[in-house]
C-alpha cells in the first residue's frame, strides 16, 4: 500500500482530500504548517524518508493576496521555496507529486480561456511566488508529476466566498460585489475527487500543467446572486467595478481556465459550478 502525504490538510482542498481518503486505499498523513515545515528542507527530507512516502499532494500555500504584498517573504517561503524543496526531494526519492497551483499566474487581461501553454504575467506578489513555484518545479522535474492550476476554490470547509457571502447576506440588506472580474469557482470536493481518481494515470517524464475548475463563466456577482438565491436570502447584490473596490493589489479581470487537456488525458467529466454550489449549500445545511 502506497504512503500518501497531504500537506495543507487544514485548508479546504486538503480538507475535503481528508474527508474523502476513507474511500481510496492508501495509508495517508496529512500534515498542517505546525506539524511539518515544508520550507524546512532538511526537516522535510527526514520526515519524507521516515515515513516512507511515495505520494505528494501539496495542497499547502500562502493565499491572503492582499497581505503577501507587505509578506513577500513568508509568501516566497510557501509559495515558491517549499514547492521547489518539494520538487527536489519527489525527484531524489523518485515520489510522485501533485502540486496545487493558481490562476493568479495569468493577467487576465485578455477574453479568451487561458490555456496551460499560454503566456503566465502575474500581476501580484502572490501569483509572482505561486509562479516562481511553478518554474522551480518544472526546472527540477521530478518523475510523473503535475501541476493543477485551480481558481477561485471553496468548501464547506475553511473561509471563503461562499460562507462570506452567507455570513453577511443574513446580516445586511445589500452587499457590492464586484462584475468585472470573470473566471469560474471551484468547488474543492470535486477538485479532491479528481486528484483521486487521475493518481492512477498519472505518468509522465516532464511535469505537466493542467487547469481545473467547475465548467460555466460567470462573475462574482453572478457567483453572489446565485448564492443568495439557492440559500433564499433577502439580499440585494449590488454590481461594483473593481475601480471602485477597495483593494491595492491587481486581480485578474478575465482568467477563464481551459480544462479540454484535463478531461481529454484523464476521461473526466466536470460538474457545472451552479450544481456544485447546490451540493455545497446542501452540505453547509443553507440549501432552501
Amino acid at each position: 500500500m502506497s504512503n500518501f502525504l497531504v500537506t495543507g490538510s487544514n485548508g479546504q482542498l486538503g480538507s475535503e482530500l481528508k474527508k474523502l481518503s476513507s474511500n481510496y486505499e492508501y495509508n495517508f498523513i496529512f500534515t498542517c504548517k505546525d506539524e511539518l515545515d515544508i520550507t524546512n528542507k532538511i526537516d522535510l527530507a527526514k520526515f519524507i524518508e521516515k515515513n516512507n512516502i511515495d505520494i505528494i499532494i501539496n495542497c499547502a500555500a500562502y493565499t491572503a493576496v492582499d497581505k503577501a504584498e507587505n509578506e513577500k517573504k513568508l509568501a516566497d517561503d510557501i509559495n515558491h521555496i517549499a514547492v521547489k524543496n518539494l520538487a527536489q526531494i519527489a525527484k531524489d526519492k523518485n515520489i510522485k507529486l501533485v502540486h496545487v497551483s493558481t490562476d493568479y499566474v495569468f493577467a487576465g487581461k485578455h477574453y479568451k480561456s487561458y490555456k496551460e501553454n499560454d503566456t503566465t504575467n502575474p500581476q501580484s506578489i502572490y501569483g509572482k511566488t505561486k509562479l516562481d513555484g511553478e518554474n522551480a518545479m518544472m526546472d527540477i522535474n521530478p518523475l510523473n508529476s503535475i501541476i493543477i492550476r485551480t481558481s477561485w476554490i471553496y468548501s464547506s470547509y475553511g473561509n471563503n466566498f461562499v460562507k462570506t457571502m452567507l455570513r453577511l447576506g443574513k446580516r445586511k440588506k445589500e452587499l457590492d460585489v464586484v462584475c468585472d472580474q470573470v473566471g469560474t469557482p471551484t468547488y474543492a470536493k470535486d477538485l479532491a475527487r479528481v486528484i483521486f481518481d487521475i493518481l492512477p494515470k498519472i505518468q509522465n517524464k516532464q511535469v505537466e500543467i493542467y487547469n481545473y475548475s467547475n465548467e460555466g463563466v460567470l462573475s462574482w456577482f453572478d457567483f453572489a446572486k446565485e448564492i443568495m438565491k439557492m440559500a433564499k436570502l433577502d439580499c440585494k447584490i449590488n454590481s461594483i467595478e473593481t475601480q471602485d473596490y477597495s483593494t491595492t493589489v491587481a486581480r485578474p479581470h478575465f482568467s477563464l481556465l481551459n480544462k479540454s487537456k484535463i478531461k481529454k488525458e484523464f476521461d473526466i467529466i466536470i460538474p457545472y459550478w451552479k450544481d456544485s454550489l447546490d451540493k455545497c449549500l446542501k452540505e453547509l445545511g443553507e440549501r432552501k
